[in-house]
């Protein structure tokens, strides 16, 4: 299968990455062509619209790594809301589409909105990002002044946290000082490949609760 993208279609076959010049008047009418569809995913940067095609392990790396987030959050008691997907857009500016988003801190300010208005509203404390394609940039999420972004690639969990109006790798997360996520998310990943995604959250459960 060939990457086609015209006025009237839109195919890439899975792991493709299609990049193009273009305005942002252009992003908007790609974004409506492709509609509710969750691929291709499309972002916008700096005159140039990205498009690609995840692969099916990327499905499967999002789930584990939000379910692992959603099992912290709960034990350590903290309030939250998760969104996928969900597209983030600065008029003129940027587009994008992260793969998994959670506010924490600010979980109260979006409650319940069916829209969110970026630039008004607060942006997610938390992002998570795969990157199998080298299709992801930390840096995208600057635009938004995103607190923290996991970024898995290669098999590693990168843990970047805004300093400034730079992201600094970090071994640790803001959010989960006290566990290593990395650690976490490695093991996971493991029973998940092992077994199933269902046996490393329970095993998840039991850990967390045999330290209390």
């Amino acid at each position: 299968m060939f990457a086609v993208v015209t006025p009237d279609t839109i195919q890439l076959p899975p792991g493709a990455v299609v990049r193009l010049p273009g305005s942002w008047q252009d992003y908007q009418a790609l974004n409506e062509q492709l509609g509710d569809r969750s691929s291709p995913r499309i972002k916008y940067r700096d005159g140039e619209i990205l498009l690609m095609a995840p692969l099916p392990e990327h499905g499967r790396k999002v789930s584990v790594i939000a379910d692992v987030v959603k099992v912290l959050l709960d034990h350590l008691g903290r309030e939250y809301e998760a969104f996928t997907p969900i597209t983030m857009e600065l008029p003129q500016e940027s587009g994008i589409e992260p793969d998994y988003c959670f506010y924490i801190e600010n979980w109260e300010a979006i409650a319940g909105k069916d829209r969110i208005n970026w630039g008004v509203d607060p942006s997610p404390d938390l992002v998570v990002e795969i990157d199998i394609t080298s299709y992801t940039d930390v840096n995208d999420y600057l635009p938004y002044q995103v607190p923290e972004v996991w970024l898995f690639r290669k098999n590693q969990l990168v843990i970047y946290r805004l300093q400034g109006d730079v992201y600094t790798v970090e071994t640790s997360s803001r959010y989960f000082p006290n566990i290593n996520v990395s650690e976490v998310v490695t093991e996971c990943f493991k029973i998940a490949y092992e077994r199933n995604t269902s046996a490393a959250i329970r095993e998840l459960r039991r850990k967390l609760a045999s330290e209390n």
